[in-house]
């Protein structure tokens, strides 16, 4: 049995699955975002009860907005700051009597993509989300590839690619990034990002939605903005496949609903791709929010 945790600022959502993949349990309860201890207590508690409806010891992953340090094992997750600076893994062992795996919530999603029935022979699976924020895990023979640091799969804090800033022109927006530098392809390839870069050339802030149903009304400032952006987008992500050459893409978050992505990218990014190089199939992701828990509980497979 695969236990998997979705740590979240608000609620923490557990599943359960055998060892078909297949869901057989759920469970969501409130974060203890300010009380690590009864954080560890409630994370504990459900093992427990689990293993006992089970009558058998599941193998636990946990998905966070964070990560682990490489050396002392200690996390950092803005969300949850009852975890910050603890050494939230070797307690959980401690507590529950066995191994704990962790991961960042997009690698959790990314890996809940590649083992989709449709995907899990691909020997590698970038996940992209372009929500609130971007940022992205990667799957090579369905495992999470984090690097020494656990930082691989953020992406959103490479900074944008000199034929992207050329593309936006004299007065392209520097736009400032929650990690304190500025230029991350996170503020420009997210929604907010989608919204900023709308703002920054029209002078009106307008949410995503309301963009891009002016866009589908034919309205002209909308239309300029969107193929402005398909342009950004298609240069970045020319500039992320030339250094990752994944065989699928799956996209996830809120702006992965705008269909025109899925119609613009296959034309737009071989342009900026090598000669020999040929573009990704670049799908919407299946798992929506389930993807997190899912993720969180195949760190344990193989």
């Amino acid at each position: 049995m695969y236990y998997g945790f979705d740590v979240g600022g608000t609620k923490i959502e557990f599943g359960a699955f055998n060892d078909k993949l297949e869901r057989v349990a759920t469970e969501r309860v409130p974060t203890p975002t300010e009380d690590y201890q009864l954080l560890l207590d409630t994370i504990a508690d459900l093992v427990k009860k689990y293993d006992s409806e089970f009558s058998c010891e599941g193998k636990i992953g946990l998905g966070l907005p964070g990560m682990e340090d490489a050396d002392d094992g200690t996390m950092l997750v803005v969300n949850v700051p009852a975890s910050t600076g603890k050494p939230l893994r070797k307690d959980l062992e401690a507590l529950i009597g066995r191994s704990v795996k962790i991961e960042n919530d997009a690698n959790c999603f990314a890996l809940s993509e590649a083992w989709d029935d449709e995907l899990k022979d691909e020997p590698s699976v970038t996940g992209l989300i372009l929500g609130t924020g971007f940022g992205g895990g990667l799957i090579y023979e369905g495992k999470v590839f984090s690097g020494r640091n656990h930082v691989a799969g953020e992406l959103g804090h490479m900074r944008l690619p000199l034929d992207a800033w050329f593309h936006l022109g004299d007065n392209a927006p520097l736009l400032g990034c929650g990690c304190g530098k500025k230029g991350c392809l996170d503020s420009y390839l997210s929604g907010r990002g989608f919204e900023l870069i709308y703002e920054h050339y029209f002078g009106e802030k307008k949410k995503a939605i309301e963009i891009i149903q002016a866009y589908n009304e034919g309205e002209a400032k909308a239309a300029e903005h969107v193929d402005r952006f398909m342009e950004l987008l298609a240069i970045c992500f020319a500039n992320l496949f030339t250094g990752l050459d994944p065989h699928v893409v799956a996209l996830g978050g809120g702006l992965s609903n705008f269909e025109l992505i899925y119609e613009e990218m296959p034309k737009r990014v071989p342009k900026y791709l090598l000669s020999v190089a040929k573009c990704p199939k670049i799908i919407k992701a299946k798992h929506g929010d389930s993807g997190g828990v899912r993720g969180a509980a195949f760190l344990n497979i193989k």
